[in-house]
């Protein structure tokens, strides 16, 4: 028994610190995450939607701190206890999830590793059997440390992980996980190779054939039947793939300009989601970047998914001498983890990017 809580107290500490750390990196992410969760469509917690930041980086935080704790075998019993509510928490919301098909992706491990709706299910389940094992045998988690050395680690592992959420908010994350990173070329993530796997997908056609309902499946084609059609339901059998970008568009006045602006040299995008929400210091940075970036022979174009009165309210108020752009609200926020950030593009690539904080470190020299 002593082995086997040994193996699992490894084991579960070891995954939480990583899965804890992954979304430390990104806790604006892990938010959006909890906001879908929140959602009248999930589980109906709207109450809860604006403070999904801060819980976010509390449950990260408490996330990191008892794999430490468990590792080092610091206060076990509250260690154990504290494991395994929240992993019966998470293991009834990810089942919820995978069940209803609410949420298809959970976020455990933020953008690094992509898990589906019974992965991440079933991911749970192992972590409730070895927790499960941690709270009948916590007798066998001894202390790797004395009192004094475990409330250092302690304290350390806790003023550190602070450290790094107050560091990825006021900037981006230390690693971009997302297909919007420097290096990265846009239109290039956009593309679905021609040879790419199709999804196989079933359609379920009703129909009412003498009085009652009757049920035929094809793969797309319309079934010849003698009876009144009744309706179609789709089932993905195997999915198709799907390029890294697939909801990411540039639009003005009903015009798609993806194609033409990723094409582009030299091209600064100011994005803002919300510019309703965005920080005044931040839109006046988005000015003064503006004015350098025109100065210096870039094109550059806001993205926002706000709307035109905004846009224009905004645009007289901070004396913007270039216009919005229409993207959508999600893919705005899978691009840059910040409320304005800002992207150097050069004919698709990610040159820069950064928050609006860091709008000094930019090197916006001139170009032809």
């Amino acid at each position: 028994m002593k082995a086997i809580v040994n193996v699992s107290r490894i084991f579960v500490g070891i995954l939480f610190i990583i899965s804890g750390l992954i979304k430390l990196n990104d806790p604006i992410g892990f938010s959006f995450k909890l906001e879908e969760y929140f959602s009248a469509a999930v589980l109906n917690l709207t109450f809860l939607e604006p403070y999904a930041l801060m819980i976010s980086v509390l449950v990260v935080v408490f996330e990191v701190l008892l794999g430490v704790f468990l590792l080092i075998g610091y206060k076990p019993k509250f260690t154990v206890w504290s494991l395994l509510l929240m992993i019966v928490f998470f293991t009834f919301l990810t089942f919820y999830s995978a069940y209803f098909n609410k949420v298809t992706d959970c976020g455990c491990f933020g953008d690094a590793v992509k898990l589906t709706p019974w992965e991440s299910f079933s991911k749970d389940v192992v972590l409730l059997i070895l927790i499960v094992i941690l709270f009948f045998g916590v007798k066998h988690i001894k202390p790797v440390f004395s009192r004094f050395g475990l409330t250092l680690v302690s304290l350390f592992s806790f003023i550190g992980c602070l450290w790094l959420a107050y560091h990825v908010l006021m900037h981006l994350p230390v690693k971009d996980f997302r297909p919007y990173k420097i290096g990265d070329n846009l239109w290039e993530n956009m593309i679905v190779p021609e040879d790419a796997p199709k999804a196989d997908i079933d359609y379920k056609w009703t129909f009412k054939v003498n009085g009652e309902e009757q049920v035929i499946t094809t793969k797309g084609a319309y079934p010849s039947v003698a009876g009144e059609f009744v309706s179609v339901d789709t089932e993905v059998i195997k999915p198709g793939y799907e390029a890294p970008i697939h909801d990411f568009t540039i639009e003005k006045d009903g015009e798609d300009f993806t194609e033409a602006i990723l094409h582009d040299k030299h091209v600064v995008l100011l994005i803002a989601y919300n510019l309703n929400t965005s920080e005044s210091l931040g839109l006046q940075a988005l000015k003064n970047v503006s004015d350098k970036a025109l100065g210096n022979g870039y094109k550059v174009i806001g993205l926002t998914a706000s709307g035109e009165d905004v846009q224009a309210q905004v645009k007289a108020m901070y004396g913007y001498d270039f216009d919005f752009y229409f993207t959508d609200e999600t893919a705005l926020k899978t691009i840059v983890r910040a409320n304005p950030g800002i992207l150097i593009l050069n004919e698709g690539t990610v040159l820069q990017k950064v928050h609006w904080n860091d709008v000094d470190d930019l090197d916006l020299h001139k170009v032809n």
